[in-house]
């Protein structure tokens, strides 16, 4: 930016102010838009130069801090998500064959765990063994802040690795509660179909509604929007997206 004129500064920051507020006009902000429509809302706003992604947000009656209020599951998205994510596998020998088989990206045992404790991270999603958690338990500190823990709750400590392999590069979704009760993902691209969208989100916040927790009491689902990555938030009906999920 040394080289920038402070007139094209205030430009590009006027065009871009422009912009949102074109983005953002007629979304009522205190409105519930049924799924179907903010859909259609959200697709008409993703007017960036790449394919945006879509997210969605969910602000649920929970608090984390407690372990019988923890939500945390994995989703296979019916349209895939639309993002290429590169696969790890620690296993050894049959399974290992099995991993590079399946299209996984990494696959090691001993010299994969060194690799990583060495600040090379080159995988978006994790799977093991169980026979291998042992040595990948080591790696907890690095992998934990992370999000990519292998974790037999959402399918990603297991033999079948072929099968796990294959369901992350299909589209598969991890979800889990940060500490102010919001879970995030990314449910597809702008150039998905309406129809694909709306299965998408259907399908995860249909995920969600079944790894409920235990100790959940009350309104269970307090809040879900969508957006688009430049675009603006937009509040859904609940009940459009799965009867029943506000309660």
């Amino acid at each position: 930016m040394a080289n920038v004129s402070p007139e094209t500064v205030k430009e590009t920051r006027l065009a871009g102010g422009k912009r949102m507020a074109a983005v953002r006009r007629d979304v009522d902000p205190n409105t519930a838009y049924p799924l179907e429509d903010a859909v259609d809302m959200i697709k008409e706003r993703a007017k960036a130069k790449f394919d945006e992604t879509i997210e969605i947000a969910m602000n649920l009656g929970v608090d984390p801090k407690h372990a019988d209020q923890l939500v945390r599951g994995v989703c296979t998205l019916p349209h895939g998500s639309g993002r290429t994510l590169r696969v790890a596998v620690f296993a050894r020998g049959a399974k290992a064959e099995e991993a590079q088989a399946a299209g996984a990206d990494v696959v090691g045992a001993e010299e994969l765990v060194q690799e990583v404790q060495n600040g090379t991270i080159n995988f978006d999603r994790c799977i093991a063994t169980p026979d291998m958690m042992g040595l990948v338990g080591r790696l907890g500190k690095v992998l934990g802040p992370r999000g990519l823990m292998p974790n037999p709750r959402v399918g990603t400590v297991t033999m079948d690795v072929a099968e796990a392999v294959k369901a992350s590069k299909g589209g598969s979704v991890e979800f889990r509660t940060h500490k102010d009760g919001v879970i995030h993902a990314g449910v597809g691209k702008a150039s998905f179909s309406k129809e694909a969208l709306v299965e998408n989100v259907r399908a995860y916040v249909d995920a969600v509604v079944k790894a409920r927790p235990t100790g959940a009491k009350g309104q269970y689902i307090k809040k879900v929007s969508i957006s688009s990555t430049m675009g603006p938030g937009i509040k859904l009906d609940a009940a459009s997206i799965v009867p029943g999920a506000a309660s």
